[in-house]
């Protein structure tokens, strides 16, 4: 069987390792090749969009796809939608693998908001030193507020309009609790402004958010597309892919 997983998650990379070493297996990973540098997973990999719905559904006839993994980013919207409208129309089977959000306690001190304009309505109220720590993607939406300051971390530098107060650091987690407690002091952060995107490498982040007693806007995921399964681990999307062959 040849195995689509659409990638750019530690998941997807994990799922094409122990994937690859299956019998009856054939796996391919596909990036949207926006970040210049990524981390790159074992076997076949392809980059670039696939052009809508269409073309998508144009690739998985004309490459014989058996199935298909969404392993995508949690806030990876449009190919996940995509992907469950080609795979549909295809009869492609489809799973999304999911990693879980990140765990609210009772000692946190979050606002959650549905969208990336409700973080930037929020966010004023709450302090006037802001950790934007949403990617590079979607900072223009804070763009408008002229008197908090930013510190804008991403892996590659954003694009479009920037608040007019901002420092930007380009770094790749993970992150070390140590590292992001040291962070929020020197910058004296106020408040984080981050998306419920999970996974262990961006929890240190809210850990040092909580022991600095420092608020969070978190922003909240967009629903997995309807009739689409999702699993939340790489040993449950195996075992999905187990029971196709």
């Amino acid at each position: 069987m040849k195995i689509l997983i659409l990638g750019g998650t530690r998941e997807a990379r994990e799922l094409a390792k122990v994937a690859t070493g299956e019998r009856g297996l054939e796996i391919v990973s596909s990036l949207a090749g926006r970040v210049r540098e990524p981390v790159l997973p074992v076997g076949p990999v392809r980059v670039g969009g696939f052009g809508g719905i269409d073309g998508l559904r144009t690739w998985l006839a004309d490459n014989a796809i058996d199935a298909v993994v969404d392993a995508t980013h949690p806030f990876a919207a449009t190919i996940s939608a995509n992907a469950a409208v080609a795979a549909s129309d295809t009869g492609v089977p489809m799973i999304q693998l999911r990693r879980p959000g990140y765990d609210e306690r009772p000692e946190d001190s979050w606002s959650r908001v549905p969208d990336l304009a409700a973080a930037s309505e929020t966010v004023a109220a709450l302090g006037d030193r802001v950790f934007l720590s949403i990617g590079r993607q979607g900072v223009e939406a804070f763009a408008g507020l002229a008197s908090p300051w930013f510190l804008i971390r991403a892996i590659d530098p954003p694009t479009g309009a920037l608040p007019p107060r901002h420092e930007i650091l380009l770094a790749r987690g993970p992150f070390a609790v140590e590292d992001e407690l040291r962070l929020l002091a020197e910058r004296r952060i106020e408040v984080l402004v981050t998306k419920d995107s999970g996974g262990a490498a961006t929890t240190a982040k809210l850990i040092a958010a909580r022991a600095r007693h420092i608020p969070v806007v978190m922003i909240d995921r967009p629903p997995v597309p309807a009739g689409t399964p999702h699993v939340t681990t790489v040993a449950a999307a195996l075992d999905w892919l187990r029971g196709l062959t």
